[in-house]
């Protein structure tokens, strides 16, 4: 019984995890890759198309961006559920299922026939996403050796970036040729490509034994992790950070499309190509933890995602662009470490606190990714960029003060 896994997934000493270069760690990291590309671009599939879907469907800005919050609501509403379906059932089988429903789902979205019966099915494509983000955290702490877990999550994360930004890709031309609603088949049939590519890629789980515990000792475990302060700092590091990373995106199109720019739907979507400095920043931060610590790195890529946003308030195209990327690179190292932090301090139930995780996180794309919306149409780009350079200000000082000591695991 694999040694690092939560209560009823309990480990023999046999069983250390596969080891960096080993062919099913590749394997591993390989179809979590394509899991994150099917997860993350139908999650944000109308991002890159929210101009042209608020004109067709005659809805606001922050009506059109409930496509995207209340998808993540879903994701965030059922990642502890599937967690708990995971402890029983398997971290593979789980993500199967997730991952089956959500790509089904997704090439229903263009057929809806109203934005009403278009939120719906957004909400429970989420809903279906959400057996992805945390089961895989947990499976990758469980099935990759300790000494490469921070590495195997930087690079799992970094899978995510990619997918994000090849369905934005996909979406913004398409869109702008065929309009939103070709935009979303485009990438449903991405998303269906990379599912084939994880199932037929994720090894069987090695680390794994089915939880027997019953509904009152899964709420015992749930409720230890939210005693846990050291774990309640990287709740609200992903519930501020991601908030705010998503209103930035939603919202900087709009004014990209506006006057002084105007400019056109496709050279918008290109703008999320700054996810490429996410790619980079995940799988760097992680390997800087050797060195710096979680703490130290953590806190770098938080100052580099509020300078980064800080260049986004000058009128120069060509320092908003420059601004984003670095923006976004701090955003993704923060991100990588804090996610693969939470199943290094959760000694026990390392499902169930990334699933904590994940629900702060997209609990926070949902309601701060909306509310940026109502800022950006009452004041402008300059104050949501504030917003959310105050948001990583406060996201800091929590994590500096609460980590400020060992960094092992707590008890």
């Amino acid at each position: 019984m694999p040694q690092n896994a939560s209560p009823g997934t309990q480990a023999s000493p046999a069983w250390n995890g596969h080891p960096k270069g080993s062919r099913s760690y590749g394997r591993i990291l390989a179809g979590l890759s394509c899991a994150g590309v099917a997860t993350f671009a139908q999650l944000y599939s109308t991002q890159a198309v929210l101009p042209l879907l608020a004109a067709d469907l005659q809805v606001t800005a922050a009506e059109a961006a409930l496509t995207i919050s209340l998808a993540t609501v879903g994701l965030a509403a059922t990642v502890i559920p599937w967690s708990f379906l995971a402890d029983r059932i398997g971290r593979v089988k789980a993500m199967m299922w997730g991952i089956s429903a959500a790509t089904v789902l997704g090439l229903l979205v263009p057929l809806s026939a109203s934005f009403g019966m278009l939120l719906v099915l957004r909400l429970l494509e989420g809903m279906a996403l959400g057996g992805i983000p945390a089961i895989a955290i947990a499976y990758l702490n469980e099935e990759v050796s300790k000494a490469h877990a921070a590495l195997a999550a930087g690079s799992y994360v970094a899978g995510t970036t990619l997918g994000g930004l090849s369905g934005r890709l996909v979406a913004g031309p398409a869109g702008e040729l065929w309009g939103w609603r070709s935009a979303a088949l485009a990438v449903s049939l991405l998303a269906t490509l990379a599912a084939v590519a994880f199932l037929v890629l994720v090894p069987r789980a090695r680390g794994f034994v089915p939880a027997r515990a019953g509904f009152r000792s899964a709420t015992r475990t749930l409720g230890g992790h939210l005693r846990n302060i050291r774990l309640l700092a990287l709740y609200a590091q992903a519930f501020l950070m991601m908030g705010g990373f998503v209103a930035v995106y939603n919202y900087l199109g709009f004014r990209l499309s506006g006057a002084p720019f105007g400019l056109p739907a496709t050279v918008i979507s290109l703008i999320f190509l700054a996810y490429l400095s996410g790619t980079f920043s995940s799988r760097w931060a992680a390997g800087m933890t050797s060195k710096y610590g979680r703490r130290n790195v953590l806190l770098g890529g938080l100052a580099l995602a509020a300078g980064g946003l800080a260049l986004t308030l000058t009128s120069s195209l060509v320092l908003i662009l420059t601004g984003l990327v670095v923006f976004t690179g701090g955003f993704f190292a923060a991100h990588s470490i804090g996610s693969g932090w939470t199943g290094a301090i959760a000694s026990t139930g390392r499902a169930q606190a990334a699933s904590l995780y994940n629900l702060a996180y997209y609990l926070g794309s949902s309601l701060l990714g909306w509310a940026g919306g109502l800022v950006f149409q009452a004041w402008g780009w300059s104050a949501l960029a504030g917003a959310v350079i105050v948001l990583a200000c406060l996201t800091a000082a929590t994590v500096a003060v609460v980590h400020s000591g060992p960094e092992t695991a707590a008890r």
